[in-house]
């Protein structure tokens, strides 16, 4: 199937890089958000990024006009239901997901790809709430999306082989690179980087060294671009530490039991950059 219009639920940090590389490869664009002021911020998100693409002459203005263009907003997911691919990308809460899921399933068209961008939650719980298993997948892009080139997809059991080559087809029209694996807690990317963070996190409890050492360490031994206790402030601990909980109950093993000291944080209010103190102050 030709996929020619996306919608995007959710105006977020994910949902407009999302709307913004989609617009930029030619794709007819739907961005939907409960409020129109989420809406308006996004917007003007894509615009702040895509005039620093101007400026740094990566694309041309007439280029970056027809992207925005290509975008039209709406409050209302009904909006969704001509398009020919849907992303998912509100909170990682999979009630709300479940709950949209079957709402899109009710109304899109039966050959729509109903695709999420959960970094962690479940495909086969998430396709279970629709009667489409088939034409539902995973499609994690990371952050910042206009930046990163990686998006993991993620197949259900019951995932098809031509959704996942529609989508990975998708991935590759927004200039990324597209690599497949199936459904588990944690997909690959969280599976193995959450839990690298997590005994960071442990070092620095144990009083084995600072948070300065344990990143610079790990920058400068291993050539990590960004320390494991920054990037858990850069990520947010809370979704860390949700992650952590997902591979935890997902394996039922404890050696992906979260640290206490990044549970006590959590609790504290200590999330990273985004309440202004974490493993550093911002």
């Amino acid at each position: 199937m030709a996929i020619e219009h996306i919608a995007i639920i959710g105006a977020g940090q994910m949902g407009n890089g999302i709307a913004q590389v989609s617009s930029c490869a030619g794709y007819k664009v739907t961005m939907i958000d409960i409020k129109q002021e989420f809406l308006d911020k996004g917007m003007a998100t894509i615009e702040k990024s895509l005039s620093k693409l101007v400026s740094k002459e990566r694309m041309t203005e007439d280029e970056a006009k027809n992207a925005l263009s290509r975008i039209s907003t709406s409050t209302d997911n009904s909006s969704a239901s001509d398009a020919d691919l849907v992303v998912e990308a509100i909170p990682e809460v999979l009630e709300y997901k479940t709950a949209l899921f079957k709402e899109l399933d009710s109304f899109c068209k039966p050959g729509t790809i109903l695709a999420t961008n959960t970094s962690s939650i479940s495909i086969d719980s998430i396709a279970s709430s629709t009667k489409r298993p088939e034409r539902v997948i995973g499609m994690h892009f990371m952050n910042p999306v206009p930046i990163m080139r990686l998006v993991e997809i993620i197949n259900g059991s019951n995932t098809s082989d031509e959704v996942n080559s529609d989508v990975v087809e998708a991935a590759e029209r927004m200039g990324k690179t597209a690599l497949s694996c199936n459904d588990s807690p944690g997909f690959v990317s969280n599976r193995i980087l959450c839990p690298m963070i997590n005994e960071a996190i442990i070092t620095l409890e144990e009083g084995v060294a600072e948070p300065e050492a344990i990143d610079g360490i790990m920058k400068l031994g291993m050539n990590h671009p960004i320390g494991p206790l920054a990037l858990s402030d850069l990520i947010g601990n809370d979704t860390v530490l949700h992650i952590m909980n997902v591979l935890h109950e997902g394996f039922a093993d404890d050696k992906y039991a979260p640290s206490q000291l990044l549970i006590s944080m959590v609790e504290e209010g200590k999330l990273g950059r985004k309440s202004g103190e974490g493993f550093y102050k911002y």
